[in-house]
């Protein structure tokens, strides 16, 4: 019991406050031998909560030792100031982009203005070889059973260049004559 109350107290005794940030976090650092080898341990005591998140990065650097010294006030002041100077730039370039995007007419809009016009998606799809759209062919009706009128309507919709194409386990052609390939499941 008594190693361990000598343990806290000297956390207090030998400690060496080493700074503050604007948030009135305080750091400190200790030196002390840890397998006959002089370490620095280096911890931050928060005001108020707990909050890992208003450790700035520079004290984050110096609490994992990735920074040998402590960030002094006034690097601390140039930082700041630089981060606010980025946060400037930063706006002034999104406005300057909503400015050309509303000059080019491409500005952002929503609402039923925004969605895609179905006469112009209609007329993308191909005609087939007798100059007929391809949907014009599923509305014909054919004697055979059900069964067959089912394939043979199917066979209508399909365009004459892609069935004279093999079957393939690979996708083929580019633009009008593309035809997808069938998946195989792995062997």
């Amino acid at each position: 019991m008594s190693r361990v109350w000598a343990k806290f107290a000297g956390l207090f005794r030998s400690r060496t406050f080493v700074g503050m940030d604007k948030t009135g976090n305080r750091y400190f650092a200790k030196t002390e031998p840890h397998d006959g080898i002089m370490k620095e341990k280096r911890w931050v005591i928060f005001k108020g909560e707990h909050d890992p998140t208003s450790i700035p990065v520079e004290w984050i650097c110096w609490l994992n030792g990735q920074r040998k010294r402590a960030p002094t006030p006034e690097e601390m002041a140039q930082l700041e100031a630089r981060r606010e100077r980025v946060k400037l730039n930063v706006a002034l370039l999104k406005k300057e982009e909503e400015e050309r995007k509303a000059k080019e007419g491409k500005g952002v809009s929503i609402g039923k203005a925004a969605t895609p016009d179905l006469k112009s998606f209609i007329k993308q799809f191909p005609a087939d070889s007798e100059d007929n759209k391809i949907e014009e062919a599923s509305d014909s009706k054919d004697v055979t059973s059900d069964k067959g009128s089912k394939e043979s309507q199917e066979q209508k919709n399909v365009p004459e260049y892609i069935k004279k194409q093999p079957e393939s386990s690979e996708p083929t052609g580019s633009g009008e004559s593309f035809r997808p390939g069938t998946w195989q499941p792995p062997t």
